[in-house]
C-alpha cells in the first residue's frame, strides 16, 4: 500500500492508471495532450469527487470550502477560487448531500460500507509497466466501487462497456490480487436516486484486460519506442 501524499504526487507522474488507458484508448494524442498540459476538471468529475468524499471522507468533505451561490459564473466564486483555489458552490454541497442522504438510508449500501476501509491506493506491475488505483472501499470480501450515473439502473450493465469500467475492474483486480467475482459496483442514479449493485465476473474482467493490453501496444509504440505521433493515421470503416 502507498500513502496519499505518494499516490497523488510522484507516483502520479511515473505510473499508468485506469484513466490514462482510457485517454489512450481515445487517443494517444489526447494522452499526450494531457501529459502536458493537464486534465480539466469537468463537472461530473468535481460532482462525482464530492460524493465519494461525502459518504466515505466525510471529514474531508467538512473541511472543503463551499461558497454561497448557485453558480460558479458568478462574482463571488471566482474571487474565493483566486484567494483559495480549490471551492465549490452550495448548490454543488447540495447536491452532494442528497445522494448521501439517501445512500445512507439504503440497508444494502449502509451494509457495503460497514466495516470497511475507505480510499485504499495500491500500485503494481501490468505488462510490464507500473500501475496506480485506488479503491473507494475495501472489505474482507473485496472491492466495492461507487459510481453516480445519469442512466437507469436497469441499463447501467451498458454504462460498463461505454465508459470501460471494465478497464477498471481488471486493473484494480490485477492490482489488488483478487478474482473479478469479488469486485461490486455499487450504483446510484443522481436524478431518481434509484440504487442498484453489479458484481464482477470473468466476461467483464477478460473485456478490461483486452482494451488494456490494446492501450499498452499504442503506449509502447509512441511513448516508449518513439515513433512519430505526427504520422499516426487511422482507417475509417471495415470496407
Amino acid at each position: 500500500m502507498v500513502d496519499d501524499n505518494f499516490y497523488y504526487g510522484e507516483l502520479n507522474k511515473l505510473a499508468l492508471s485506469s484513466s490514462t488507458i482510457k485517454l489512450l484508448m481515445d487517443s494517444p494524442k489526447t494522452y499526450k495532450y494531457i501529459l502536458e498540459y493537464g486534465n480539466p476538471e469537468s463537472q461530473p468529475l468535481r460532482d462525482g469527487k464530492l460524493v465519494h468524499l461525502s459518504i466515505l471522507e466525510p471529514h474531508k468533505f467538512q473541511e472543503l470550502i463551499f461558497v454561497n451561490v448557485s453558480s460558479k459564473n458568478t462574482k463571488a466564486y471566482k474571487e474565493a477560487r483566486t484567494k483559495y483555489g480549490e471551492v465549490y458552490t452550495r448548490a454543488e454541497k447540495e447536491y452532494a448531500e442528497r445522494i448521501t442522504d439517501h445512500f445512507l438510508r439504503n440497508e444494502y449500501a449502509l451494509k457495503c460500507i460497514t466495516n470497511c476501509e475507505f480510499e485504499i491506493p495500491n500500485i503494481g506491475m501490468i505488462g510490464g509497466y507500473p500501475f496506480r488505483c485506488k479503491a473507494d472501499i475495501v472489505s474482507e470480501k473485496g472491492i466495492i466501487d461507487i459510481k453516480t450515473t445519469a442512466s437507469k439502473i436497469k441499463n447501467w450493465e451498458y454504462d460498463i462497456d461505454k465508459y470501460s469500467y471494465d478497464v477498471q475492474l481488471y486493473i484494480y483486480c490485477s492490482i489488488f490480487n483478487i478474482p473479478p467475482s469479488a469486485f461490486k459496483f455499487l450504483v446510484i442514479n443522481k436524478n431518481n436516486l434509484d440504487i442498484g449493485y453489479r458484481d464482477g465476473n470473468q466476461r467483464i474482467f477478460d473485456n478490461g484486460k483486452q482494451k488494456t493490453y490494446l492501450a499498452l501496444k499504442e503506449f509502447e509504440k509512441y511513448f516508449i519506442n518513439g515513433e512519430d505521433l505526427d504520422n499516426r493515421i487511422i482507417k475509417i470503416g471495415k470496407d
